[in-house]
């Protein structure tokens, strides 16, 4: 009787262990993670003279990884700069012709209150006060046409402060500079390359925070909502999951056909919601693997 209690107490008590393991909640939604990958173009034209990243490193944002050779541009800038520097110099000149005519003008006026004093006490003649006005209003007429002159260079000096500016702006593309914080996931260049503007360079993501994308059905929906804190599971090893926690971030507001390679907690429905869920990531997780939700967290 001793014997047979002994045997059969270990016996229930695996019983007990194997019902408790296989009445473990099942998962509400399953799915694969995902990031938003940006595709890095080169914004310039030329050789490709530094570009020191490598898959898998970590890059800042506006950290500087790369120079495309800016030769070209320097020569194209100097040119400019002494084009403006020689169209410069006429300007001295014209300003120096109003100066003169000017000059001219104020004697004139001079001469014309004299004349115009003389002419009253019958000293000069109509003709002289005439002709003195004449000469003033030709003065005028000439610093008039110097003065479009000027403005003419001025303009043509503008047109090469934007060169200038222009080609400064295509030498800061020459500076290969990272948009976005991330790790780079796929290196699609290499240094001494000719590459052309809109040629892709890297792929790199933000994977401190990786997206879980899963399938609800219609009748889930009511049980979630943005914000809410739910349990994601992923394999730890065959037989057993690793708990992390994670956020509802979005909600599709349109239904699609289920895809074929997600399974639903129910049998396989026509109709399905996109759902995704922020989970931070502490190095475990990686592009495309697999994950399953809990909805009620515990």
């Amino acid at each position: 009787m001793n014997t047979l209690k002994k045997i059969t107490l270990p016996i229930m008590a695996a019983i007990v262990l194997f019902s408790c393991s296989n009445n473990d909640e099942k998962s509400d939604a399953y799915g694969n993670f995902e990031a938003t990958e940006t595709t890095i173009s080169s914004e310039a034209t030329g050789k490709l003279l530094i570009f020191n990243i490598s898959e898998g490193q970590i890059l800042k944002r506006d950290e500087t990884v790369g120079l495309v050779d800016t030769t070209n541009l320097s020569l194209k800038k100097e040119q400019v700069l002494a084009q403006r520097t020689a169209i410069s110099t006429k300007v001295a000149s014209v300003l120096s012709q109003i100066e003169i005519q000017n000059q001219r003008k104020e004697n004139l006026i001079k001469d014309k209150s004299r004349i115009e004093k003389m002419l009253k006490d019958e000293a000069a003649t109509q003709k002289q006060l005439d002709d003195i006005n004449g000469a003033i209003s030709i003065i005028e007429k000439n610093i008039a046409l110097i003065r479009t002159q000027n403005s003419g260079i001025l303009n043509e000096l503008k047109a090469f402060d934007k060169q200038v500016e222009q080609i400064d702006l295509a030498l800061s593309k020459c500076y290969l500079k990272n948009p976005v914080n991330g790790t780079v996931l796929v290196k699609l260049a290499e240094k001494n390359e000719i590459v052309n503007m809109g040629k892709p360079l890297y792929q790199i993501a933000n994977l401190n925070i990786m997206e879980l994308r899963v399938y609800v059905s219609g009748s889930q929906l009511a049980k979630i909502k943005l914000g809410q804190k739910v349990d994601v599971l992923i394999d730890e090893t065959e037989d057993e999951n690793r708990k992390l926690e994670g956020k509802i971030i979005w909600i599709s507001a349109n239904a699609e056909f289920t895809p074929k390679v997600i399974q639903t907690k129910e049998e396989r429905v026509n109709m399905v919601y996109a759902v995704k869920v922020g989970v931070k990531n502490h190095g475990a997780l990686k592009i495309g693997m697999p994950g399953e939700v809990i909805f009620s967290k515990q």
